[in-house]
């Protein structure tokens, strides 16, 4: 069963952190839900917001500054954890792998695949979950992210053509089978078979088959990682796909919350209009 661990008035709305056993991550797991005043009177659309390496549930729901814009259009916001965590739970002591490191995909390798299923958790599991506890519309969903999470809304998005109406990303890990942050991952949960890669590639997947909506993806010239982000190789495929979005180039913004909460606002108005919020 679901547990409350802690709920708190926000712009009127709630938000909330709740805990559950996880069948997908074979784990307990935490996520977080802001429900905007509009969740008093009716089911809302739902807006995720996949977190970067090292993060928690609570990373962005505290920094990232999503919970007044989103209660001002009348848009849910779900935060939930980057991995499975716990006793049992493979780990490895580097910070870009093991738990806080899931990059959302479902492991097939040992000894990450009896608990590293987070794509299955992010398109299924959590979504039930949502639908059957609170008043969110299962039927109107968009997904965001930033870095790791920017990588893995890309990917949702594009692999689950019809499911979010919007995809928008904070400087993602855009092409990860050619970048440090990527290739070691992907090699540790999926195997050596870089065939077996190339779905949760943003790059490669937007230049298989492109996104059934409007894109938006922010990237900072001052980030410190822009040269294993490699927003270039997205940019390049969206434009010889005509793919319709845009990518923004924020002079002198880097890698942190602070660049986030900057453009927060225009990332939940884009996904409220997708939705019809």
């Amino acid at each position: 069963p679901m547990q409350t661990v802690s709920e708190n008035r926000a712009f009127g709305g709630v938000q909330g952190v709740y805990t559950h056993t996880s069948e997908a991550c074979s784990c307990e797991m935490t996520f977080g839900l802001y429900l905007p005043p509009q969740a008093a009177r009716g089911p809302v659309p739902v807006l995720w917001y996949l977190s970067g390496l090292t993060c928690t549930h609570e990373n962005a729901m505290i920094k990232a500054g999503a919970q007044g814009w989103a209660a001002r259009h009348g848009l849910a916001v779900v935060f939930p954890d980057t991995s499975p965590r716990g006793e049992g739970v493979a780990d490895d002591p580097h910070y870009d792998l093991g738990q806080g490191a899931g990059f959302y995909v479902n492991a097939t390798e040992a000894p990450w695949a009896p608990h590293f299923r987070m794509w299955d958790y992010v398109v299924e599991e959590l979504p039930g979950l949502l639908a059957e506890q609170f008043a969110v519309d299962p039927e109107r969903q968009a997904i965001t992210g930033h870095s790791m999470g920017g990588h893995g809304a890309l990917t949702l998005a594009m692999g689950l053509p019809g499911r979010y109406a919007s995809v928008s990303a904070f400087a993602p890990i855009a092409h990860p089978t050619s970048a440090d942050w990527g290739r070691k991952q992907l090699a540790a949960y999926l195997g050596p078979d870089e065939a077996a890669w190339a779905a949760h590639d943003a790059t490669l997947a937007m230049r298989a088959r492109g996104f059934d909506g409007e894109v938006l993806i922010d990237q900072g010239l001052s980030d410190q990682f822009i040269d294993t982000l490699k927003p270039e190789a997205l940019g390049e495929a969206m434009a010889a796909r005509r793919q319709p979005g845009r990518l923004r180039l924020q002079r002198g913004y880097d890698h942190s919350y602070f660049f986030v909460a900057s453009f927060m606002a225009d990332h939940v108005a884009f996904h409220a209009e997708a939705l019809g919020a």
